[in-house]
């Protein structure tokens, strides 16, 4: 029996406002108790933000703080690090 074309879901990013299939953004996730963190698996538990996984994209977040005002909290230069080294193919803690 041939196997079935699964769809891969699609999300929006929130820089670009542009829809991507899932495993090409990369996922920040906000906790119920206020938690902030870049999530490369996409698996964590809490509310997800999809950002696209290109360098200039992350640069026009930081510099419009588009991800200070969607996720309602200040000082996010720690993401915007990680979400640098995602890109570069580094890992993170």
């Amino acid at each position: 029996m041939p196997k079935k074309n699964r769809k891969t879901p699609l999300r929006k990013c929130l820089v670009s406002q542009e829809m991507y299939e899932k495993d090409q953004l990369i996922r920040i996730v906000k906790t119920k108790e206020g938690d902030i963190f870049v999530d490369p698996s996409g698996k964590k538990n809490g509310r997800g933000y999809y950002v696209a996984n290109d360098l200039a994209v992350i640069e026009k977040a930081e510099k419009n703080h588009v991800l200070e005002r969607h996720l309602q909290t200040n000082d996010l230069q720690s993401i915007y690090n990680a979400l640098k080294k995602v890109v570069n193919g580094e890992t993170i803690e």
